[in-house]
């Protein structure tokens, strides 16, 4: 039965999100149960495509990905995949009419696997919106059922979120981005003599992201508003550590939120979901 091929699809898409990313799993239950499953199918097409151009080092990335691209398209043209996981994605793609947002996301995965080094502002903002932005806006679409009015009201908040989330994962990955990878995000800024200056305005660009996105999040439907804002508690605690963390730490360790803190963070966020008062 295909509904059974399709359950075991989404189970697939679940089990990345769980074994790569705890903090997206816990946020992902806080949504209503009716959209979790598109959610998973999202972050497991991007997880697979991020791993090939991340991890898989001793292979030939360029090759891997654009057999994954190939197969994308061919699940698409087909509306099936014997790949669980794009057979999952490309159900949301179509759903949502999402192919527009996917195209970039790819091209910037592309991207790094040919540039190490971001050396303007367009270049980077270029490619955090294919990397980070349009991941967010692929689960706004859901959020708000392909309600397009809604999705143009919230997409300003839901990019700036997308965007937050990365450069934090910029903050908080600079040593292996810089020695594993080679490559550096950040335009002008020389990551190995990293200033406590440099850092400090990284951190209030940062904030100023996430000032904005508050402002959307604030605004999301119910089935998405709690889990939404438990993923931007999360990151804005994350990004907290990093403030204080000296520079030159960053080169040296990554930082993170420990398990009983991202419980506390859940609890939180919680009691202030529920007496609306998000900060």
């Amino acid at each position: 039965m295909k509904s059974l091929f399709d359950t075991s699809s989404i189970d697939c898409s679940k089990t990345i999100t769980k074994n790569y990313s705890t903090s997206f799993s816990l946020a992902i239950k806080m949504l209503a149960p009716k959209i979790q499953n598109d959610i998973y199918a999202i972050y497991g097409f991007v997880r697979c495509a991020d791993e090939i151009v991340d991890s898989f080092l001793d292979y030939n990335q360029a090759e891997l990905l654009s057999e994954f691209e190939l197969d994308f398209q061919k699940a698409c043209d087909r509306k099936i995949s014997l790949n669980p996981v794009l057979n999952a994605f490309q159900e949301v793609v179509h759903r949502y009419d999402m192919m527009e947002l996917v195209v970039p996301f790819l091209k910037s995965m592309r991207m790094d696997l040919n540039k190490k080094e971001y050396l303007t502002q367009n270049e980077y903002e270029e490619y955090i919106f294919g990397s980070a932005d349009v991941v967010g806006l692929m689960c706004l679409m859901v959020f708000v059922n392909g309600d397009r009015n809604k999705y143009n009201e919230l997409k300003y908040g839901a990019m700036k979120l997308g965007s937050a989330f990365q450069k934090v994962n910029f903050l908080r990955d600079l040593k292996h981005d810089s020695e594993t990878l080679g490559r550096i995000y950040f335009p002008n800024v020389d990551v190995n003599n990293l200033s406590h200056d440099c850092k400090r305005k990284l951190v209030a660009e940062i904030e100023a992201d996430f000032d904005e996105a508050l402002i959307g999040i604030k605004m999301l439907p119910k089935e998405a508003k709690f889990g939404v804002y438990t993923a931007y508690r999360y990151y804005k605690s994350l990004l907290l550590k990093i403030s204080n963390t000296q520079p030159d730490e960053l080169l040296n360790k990554r930082i993170r939120v420990g398990d009983f803190s991202k419980l506390f963070i859940i609890g939180k966020s919680y009691v202030k979901y529920q007496l609306n008062y998000m900060l």
